[in-house]
């Protein structure tokens, strides 16, 4: 994550002096160790507010383009949210997650876990995008050689969909010709 990218949620790098201040004005009562665990209670509420604002129902399954960090390297690998909704991006099993918007208006998450560190992008596909071409990118995103035209000509940016709750704007992106070969 950059500065110039619009942090939706993390769990990572939460700085308890942030908090310290209001959790002591709250809870009293409570021992540091205490209001630490209340800290991380609250920012993981926040993650179910953040499912609520962005409960976007979109008109095509969403694609999640893997750069995979695991313990015998790097890969690529590709899962469908066949939902459509945005909300539905917000889950992660691993101990670390970040979801922002990137500068480009593409929906991004970075996730740590024991082997590494994932990131992942997430795009949903073309209303007129083919069974034949969704394949096709697939695979190449499987094979680690998909380009960003190949992405782009059959997925769309989730950035403008989650920028009207944010009030979050985006450079508008010059339309591509879409021709296959």
């Amino acid at each position: 994550m950059t500065g110039t990218d619009h942090l939706i949620w993390s769990n990572y790098h939460l700085d308890y002096e942030d908090w310290k201040e209001d959790l002591e004005a709250e809870y009293p009562d409570f021992s540091d160790e205490d209001r630490y665990l209340k800290m991380l209670e609250i920012n993981n509420a926040y993650l179910d507010d953040e499912r609520v604002n962005l409960n976007i129902q979109l008109s095509q399954a969403i694609l999640i383009i893997a750069d995979l960090g695991l313990w015998d390297g790097r890969h690529s690998g590709y899962k469908e949210i066949r939902s459509g909704n945005i909300k539905d991006c917000l889950f992660s099993n691993y101990d670390y997650a970040t979801w922002y918007v990137d500068k480009n208006g593409d929906l991004r998450c970075d996730v740590i876990h024991h082997d590494g560190t994932n990131h992942l992008l997430y795009r949903v596909f073309k209303d007129d995008a083919t069974a034949d071409q969704r394949h096709r990118l697939e695979k190449k995103i499987f094979m680690g050689t998909a380009t960003r035209a190949d992405i782009t000509r059959v997925t769309s940016r989730l950035g403008d969909e989650i920028g009207k709750v944010y009030g979050w704007e985006f450079p508008q992106r010059t339309a591509q010709k879409t021709y296959e070969r």
